[in-house]
């Protein structure tokens, strides 16, 4: 669009400082992952990286943020699905955050049923939600915003304020109005990253005041697309790591259940707008994307991720459609791992090409 237990945190701490040696990954593949898993790392340290999610909620394009010592998740759904946990494990449902579409949609998106792919944000001492509207396979779509000065349903400041549309597109344009992305620059400029088939991947400056589009700067630009019928790209995630600016995509095709292709594909560079490249110097403007997850024997259509950033660990939240439950999209949280060129790797993809499933 998009086994039981705790993992002990003190074990989780201790893997954070895991590195791969250099030369361990060997020639490049063509995906720019090992097909084996590297001596250096075991499959129970692989195995540790992922969290055993337990509650089988259905899920699609999940956010997770933490307020205080509790973790909220959005996804798409009607009037935007939330649940909350005190674990990343166990969840539970939470009202939705819209008891009906934001007055505005009707005129906007009249297809339109229900919110998608919500990404939230905190910013100058508020909740900034930025959410989706459209109909399934058009580009008549629009990102809104709303704010909120608590995450908690149960406090009497709780309660999402709308702000109308933010970005809209429209039959004939060369973009999609979805999957919104607010990203933080290192000189403090923000951004919204979106995009879906047609023109790719694109990005506008937003007024850090309002979070409201730039008058001052309407340049979009332009990061990545697949030049190839049907462009099948979406899904976009940006994430300052060290000194590169990283950009998660979903290639592929979600929203088929067991026959979904969704795939997390990334390349990196050295400003926020680009030019990204993937890990064998593709560009990703020309198709480019090192795959950082594929379905397996267990799951397939991986993909529309987030990251959430908590206490030094970078967890990579996404979707995948579990063979186990029919083809239902569930919720995975897994740790990065980063290799000594730094580039991301996903324990869980390095275990399915290794034959050995965490699932």
């Amino acid at each position: 669009m998009r086994a039981q237990g705790l993992v002990p945190f003190a074990l989780a701490g201790w893997l954070l400082g895991l590195v791969l040696p250099a030369g361990a990954l060997g020639p490049a593949q063509p995906s720019g992952l090992p097909t084996e898993i590297p001596g250096s790392l075991a499959r129970a340290d692989l195995a540790a990286r992922i969290l055993p999610v337990a509650t089988g909620l259905a899920v699609h394009d999940p956010t997770i943020v933490r307020e205080g010592a509790t973790y909220y998740r959005f996804s798409t759904g009607l009037g935007v699905s939330q649940a909350r946990s005190d674990d990343l494990l166990h969840w539970s449902l939470l009202p939705p955050a819209f008891t009906n579409l934001p007055a505005w949609v009707a005129a906007a998106v009249p297809q339109a049923k229900d919110v998608w792919a919500p990404e939230v944000v905190w910013r100058a001492g508020v909740y900034w939600m930025y959410y989706s509207v459209s109909s399934f396979g058009g580009n008549k779509s629009a990102i809104g915003l709303a704010t909120a000065r608590t995450l908690d349903p149960e406090s009497p400041e709780y309660g999402w304020a709308d702000h109308g549309p933010v970005l809209q597109s429209k039959a004939g344009d060369d973009f999609n109005a979805i999957d919104a992305n607010a990203v933080t620059d290192r000189e403090g400029g923000l951004w919204l990253v979106y995009g879906s088939f047609w023109g790719g991947i694109k990005m506008r400056k937003l007024d850090p005041v309002s979070g409201k589009l730039d008058t001052r700067d309407q340049a979009a630009r332009h990061l990545a697309q697949r030049p190839i019928p049907p462009d099948a790209i979406e899904g976009a995630y940006i994430l300052p790591h060290g000194d590169r600016y990283y950009l998660f995509v979903s290639f592929d095709f979600c929203c088929k259940g067991r026959f979904s292709t969704y795939k997390i594909a990334v390349g990196r560079a050295a400003a926020i707008a680009g030019p990204y490249v993937d890990q064998a110097g593709l560009p990703m403007l020309q198709g480019g994307g090192t795959i950082l997850r594929s379905g397996d024997a267990s799951a397939a259509g991986m993909g529309h991720n987030s990251i959430l950033q908590d206490e030094g660990r970078s967890l990579i939240v996404y979707h995948a459609y579990d063979l186990k439950y029919g083809g239902q999209a569930r919720l995975r949280i897994e740790e990065l791992l980063w290799d000594d060129q730094g580039w991301p790797l996903m324990a869980s993809e390095l275990l399915s090409r290794s034959g050995a499933t965490k699932r």
